[in-house]
Parts: structure tokens; sequence; C-alpha cells
């Protein structure tokens, strides 16, 4: 099942090429939520409401994707956790870099630690990315992001994908500069989601997944997950040692190489087999707005 949001906080099942609206059966289950539970509540409820929310999805006539504004496909989540340095290719084109920068990281996965984003930094597609600071460097990276599905902390290896509600794909849009990474990372609109969520149940090993990513129709990361330092049961043992993970938090897993720089004007296209492609917009970003 491909799970999306869209225009004014509409939930639609995506087949086909159309969408089709659900969010009556939305409502509903954020009614029945109390205001005090943790996570999204679309995502908790995935389990118990699945069946409907694909009975529903029949009844209703469909519209074309091209024709709706996509959304971050989880409204909620309570963290945007993500992963450093998890592709050996990105390590090593990155490593001039560090040494230049004097950086304090190791570029080790399990010494440097994951990361967080600001909840706020999240967008759909649609919703395009505001260049904060034209006059430094903002790089793309491509990434699989994982979706949470089950509230868990000290999740076990073997465990881990239990806990997963589905895939998307990501961009974790990064500022080039000294300050804090997560501080450079967590601009509004740099940590774009979409285009859809995926099912777990539809990608059968998420260590398998391949990626692209062009800009203005130029390849310039091309990768697969099988690549990852930590694949996906490893990130969320790891994740899940220090932090609990609630449905609906999402999970940048790491980029590979070919970084490279966006400005205003730029578009940039991610594509994976097992998922979709969404296409983003750069834009500058105008004082006082998001």
């Amino acid at each position: 099942m491909r799970i999306c949001r869209f225009d004014n906080d509409r939930l639609g099942i995506v087949a086909n090429g159309l969408v089709h609206d659900v969010t009556a059966i939305q409502e509903r289950i954020r009614a029945a939520t109390p205001y005090v539970a943790k996570g999204d509540a679309i995502i908790a409820a995935l389990p118990e409401w699945r069946d409907r929310l694909a009975a529903e999805a029949k009844n209703t006539p469909g519209v074309p994707v091209a024709e709706v504004r996509l959304l971050s496909p989880v409204a909620r989540p309570s963290k945007a956790v993500a992963a450093p340095t998890n592709y050996a290719d990105h390590i090593a084109e990155m490593a001039a870099a560090r040494v230049a920068s004097g950086s304090k990281h190791t570029a080790k996965i399990g010494t440097d630690g994951i990361f967080l984003k600001a909840a706020s930094s999240i967008v759909g597609p649609s919703e395009g990315i505001p260049v904060r600071f034209p006059d430094r460097r903002t790089d793309h990276e491509l990434e699989l992001v994982i979706v949470i599905g089950k509230q868990g902390t000290d999740i076990s290896h073997d465990k881990a994908l239990d806990h997963v509600a589905g895939y998307c794909l990501g961009l974790d849009m990064t500022i080039r500069g000294p300050e804090d990474r997560s501080f450079r990372k967590s601009p509004d609109g740099y940590a774009v989601l979409g285009p859809w969520m995926v099912t777990a149940d539809e990608i059968a090993n998420p260590d398998d997944v391949p990626l692209l990513l062009k800009v203005n129709g130029d390849v310039r990361q091309q990768s697969n997950t099988s690549h990852l330092v930590y694949g996906i049961r490893r990130l969320i043992e790891f994740a899940s040692s220090f932090y609990t993970l609630y449905p609906g938090d999402v999970y940048y897993t790491g980029t590979p190489s070919g970084v490279g720089p966006v400005k205003a004007g730029d578009v940039i296209t991610l594509e994976s087999p097992l998922i979709g492609a969404m296409t983003v917009a750069v834009r500058a970003h105008v004082c006082g707005q998001s």
C-alpha cells in the first residue's frame, strides 16, 4: 500500500497513478486518539485500520497524482533521526573536507553516533526547498527513509523490522559550515520526505533498495542500500539503544557518494523502482516565510 498526504492535510491511497481520498477515515482515527499520544496517530493505527483504508480507497474515485500537492506522508513525527557517514564511498569523498574544516567527527557511525533533524524541517516534495543562505554551499543528500510503525526501545537486531511501518525517499539537505551538524541540517524544508510511504510488506529486503538522484536531469547520486555500513536492522537497534522510537518517527539512513551543491532554480529528482519518484524544486528563502 502507498499512503500519501496531499493538498490541505488530506490522506490518500495511491494506486495506478491515482490518489484515492480516504480523509474520512483519517478524521475518525484522529478523533479517537488522545492528545497526549506520542507519535503520529495515522501511522500508529495502520495495523488496525489498513483493511478499512483499502476498502475506502476502492470506493473513492481517483485523481491523478500530478493534480495534487504532495505533502510529507507523515504529519506528526516525534523526531527525525539521521545516520551520518553510512556509505563507504561518501565517507571517502568527504575525507578532505573533514580535514580542512577541522571536524571532530571520526566518520565512524558507531563512534560519532546518529543525529537529529528538527521535525519542523520536514516537508513534502510539492513544498520545495527554500535555500536559507544563498551565499553558502547547500548540498543535496539522497537517502532511504524508514518510517517507524511500532513503539519500542532497546529493540533487538532480529526484531527491528517488526517496528517498521514503511519506507520513503528523502533528502537530507545540508548547509556546509562550522556550526553543529543538526543546526545546519534543520532549517525549514531541509528534510524532504515522499512522494508517499510504501508499507513495509511491499519491500521484501530494505537492504537492497536502488536509489537515484538527478539535478536538472543530470545523475549525481546512484547507489543501493546494500552498501550501507549499518544496515536497516542495525540502524534501528542502534537508535533504540538511546531513544524510544514512536510510530511516525522518520529515520534517514545515510547518503551515498555524489553529494553536491544546489541553488534556487534547480530541480531535484529522486527515484527508486521499489518506491516511486518525486520532483523537488529548489527556491530562494523569502524573509519572514517558511
